[in-house]
């Protein structure tokens, strides 16, 4: 008895589907935490400036904005730690990560590198403007997955990197396989 060549593709195509189930099935498994971590803090990324200083604190505002009447980028950086050491905690590392100048603003603030602290300074008068939490860089920390990397001491951001690759392709696998698993039994009816 010959098997009709219409049923044996709608074999090998059930088949293909269920295989298509079954990565996407395995896929979710693992990537699901991953993507949810990726989507949260994304979300919150998204709405750090619309906060009302809960995710990101406000930039201040400095007497100038003449470059001329400003400090030595020195000075405001002694002025930083010590306040730092002063105000927040003597054991935290001066070490720094960004100083982030405002021209417009007249303020400059400097970002540690080694915790989430930060201090907004009044570039002319070296003024403690602000000292703040920075909420949105541990978020933006967790979002890529370096965070486990700063946690861990790894080097070459082998965390981050291994962390973006199982989002991405994850995502990707999900979406084809999603994708296969709505049009393939169109596909099969028709």
């Amino acid at each position: 008895m010959t098997t009709h060549p219409r049923s044996t593709d709608r074999k090998t195509a059930a088949k293909t589907l269920r295989q298509f189930r079954q990565w996407h099935r395995t896929v979710s498994l693992i990537a699901g935490i991953v993507l949810l971590v990726v989507s949260l803090t994304g979300l919150l990324l998204g709405w750090k400036k619309h906060s009302g200083g809960l995710i990101l604190a406000k930039t201040q505002t400095g007497v100038s904005a003449d470059l001329r009447t400003w400090m030595p980028m020195d000075s405001l950086h002694q002025i930083a730690v010590r306040t730092l050491r002063d105000s927040i905690s003597a054991d935290l590392s001066p070490a720094l990560d960004r100083i982030d100048a405002r021209p417009q603003k007249g303020i400059v603030k400097f970002v540690f590198a080694d915790h989430y602290w930060g201090i907004q300074l009044d570039a002319s008068t070296g003024r403690v403007l602000l000292l703040e939490r920075r909420t949105a860089d541990w978020i933006e920390n967790l979002h890529d997955g370096s965070l486990f990397d700063k946690w861990l001491g790894t080097d070459n951001e082998a965390i981050k990197l291994v962390f973006t690759t199982l989002a991405g392709l994850g995502l990707l696998i999900l979406t084809l396989s999603g994708f296969w698993l709505w049009y393939g039994p169109r596909r099969m009816r028709s």
